[in-house]
């Protein structure tokens, strides 16, 4: 299967950029990691799937966009919402999606603002 390149502008540019951080650092996976071809490390592809659901529900991005800002297709983006949304029953996960949902908001409206982060 052919990989599609991983976006690195467009309108969602801020809030995928920041995801990609944020989530990167929660699971302790490197950035390029979230975007790589491979499948990778099963920490890397679940902190992936995060990341997607997590723009898809946060940010409400569609599905086709959110699989081309990581290199997947629709399917693949869709499929990584239904898993990780199957997840949500544990706490500690549910909990922990919530808060790295509000950093990401807090961080996306920072880095919109003149002299925003490097991230956006």
């Amino acid at each position: 299967m052919q990989r599609l390149q991983v976006a690195d502008t467009g309108p969602n540019s801020v809030q995928i950029n920041c995801l990609k951080a944020i989530v990167s650092s929660a699971f302790s996976v490197r950035e390029w990691e979230l975007g790589a071809p491979s499948r990778c490390r099963a920490r890397a592809a679940f902190a992936r799937q995060v990341a997607m659901y997590l723009a898809h529900v946060t940010f409400a991005i569609s599905l086709s966009d959110v699989a081309s800002s990581f290199g997947r297709d629709r399917t693949t983006a869709s499929h990584a919402c239904r898993v990780v949304e199957d997840r949500r029953e544990d706490v500690a996960l549910d909990y922990a999606l919530d808060h790295l949902a509000n950093a990401a908001r807090l961080w996306a409206a920072a880095a919109a603002l003149p002299g925003g982060s490097r991230h956006g």
